[in-house]
């Protein structure tokens, strides 16, 4: 009998604080993967990151919005607080009138360009094939 010590079960939750997170079940809410799709799966997420690491700086609201076309005020607002929250995306309000609020990437908001622009760099090479997949499947069978 092979007895397997140290090894976790697939769904156990992230160790707290910065210890590495074990391989988790993407079936799980609490699977590290998960939650990182679940929070920059929507299309907003990952333009701004991009439109904030183009700007290489900060970058006030309005022109965040210019960044991003067909954006609405609110959808810009709560997307922008949610990255906030996450500590991806630093706030910054001048005490002017009206206030002049500016945002940039923090250094952990910066550590997600790579795998962003890995995941457009699949895209762009990939998705062509994907399109073309799906106009077969969807095709009349003859």
């Amino acid at each position: 009998m092979v007895t397997v010590r140290n090894r976790l079960p697939r769904h156990k939750t992230a160790p707290p604080g910065n210890a590495p997170a074990r391989r988790g079940n993407l079936f799980s809410p609490s699977c590290p993967t998960r939650r990182l799709l679940d929070r920059i799966g929507d299309k907003w997420t990952s333009m701004l990151v991009r439109a904030l690491a183009n700007a290489g700086g900060e970058v006030r609201f309005a022109e965040l919005q210019r960044r991003a076309p067909g954006i609405s005020r609110k959808m810009l607002a709560q997307t922008l607080r949610e990255l906030e929250y996450d500590g991806l995306v630093a706030r910054r309000v001048e005490p002017t009138i009206p206030p002049a609020v500016h945002y940039s990437l923090t250094e952990l908001g910066r550590t997600l360009i790579a795998p962003l622009d890995a995941l457009r760099e699949w895209a762009e090479t990939h998705m062509v094939t994907v399109d073309e997949h799906r106009k077969r499947i969807s095709a009349p069978l003859v």
